[in-house]
């Protein structure tokens, strides 16, 4: 297995869902090297908008990037029903790709009308906005209770500039309030 720059992958991933059309954005750990600190991250997290009709074209797209990649229709064709993740394992690097598919709810449907667009390798990719990662870092927080989603969170606060009416408005509707007052605090 040879190590690569996990942005090469990204890069590769990102033309095939431009090419067949699948709205994606960056999100976890990639989109904190963006918004935040530089920090490891072993994997690249992506929300998709995934249509039935695309699974085949997704299936097959993917699985001519290697010889030997991880990609199980059975579980796309799971994750478009049940909102939920499936996984793609590039032969070459070993990188894990995480493709979470939209929950079509108003919180995720706003991440995609805020997607933004940055330069990796000069290569245009659409990332979640600074304000949606933090709204979802403090989802998956209340979730796992991972230190790791609050640290993301402070540093995001601490580089970027954030529109904080956007993220007080959200923080209120997703019940994240009293957790996004306390990392404010420490900002």
């Amino acid at each position: 297995m040879t190590e690569i720059d996990p942005r090469h992958l990204l890069i590769k991933i990102a033309k095939i869902l431009n090419k067949l059309k699948i709205p994606y954005l960056v999100t976890g750990g990639m989109a904190v090297l963006i918004w935040g600190r530089p920090r490891f991250t072993a994997d690249i997290d992506l929300i998709i908008y995934l249509k039935p009709e695309k699974i085949n074209d997704l299936e097959t797209a993917l699985s001519s990037l290697g010889k030997a990649v991880y990609i199980n229709k059975d579980s796309i064709k799971r994750a478009l029903t049940n909102y939920g993740e499936f996984n793609f394992i590039d032969d070459q690097s070993g990188m894990k790709v995480d493709f979470w598919v939209l929950k079509n709810n108003p919180f995720e449907n706003s991440c995609f009308k805020r997607t933004i667009k940055k330069k990796i390798l000069d290569k245009s990719i659409n990332f979640i906005s600074p304000e949606d990662l933090i709204l979802s870092k403090l989802i998956w927080y209340k979730q796992c209770r991972s230190s790791r989603h609050l640290e993301d969170i402070e540093s995001i606060l601490k580089i970027s500039k954030i529109d904080e009416e956007y993220l007080k408005k959200w923080a209120e509707k997703l019940n994240l309030t009293e957790s996004l007052e306390k990392l404010s605090k420490n900002k």
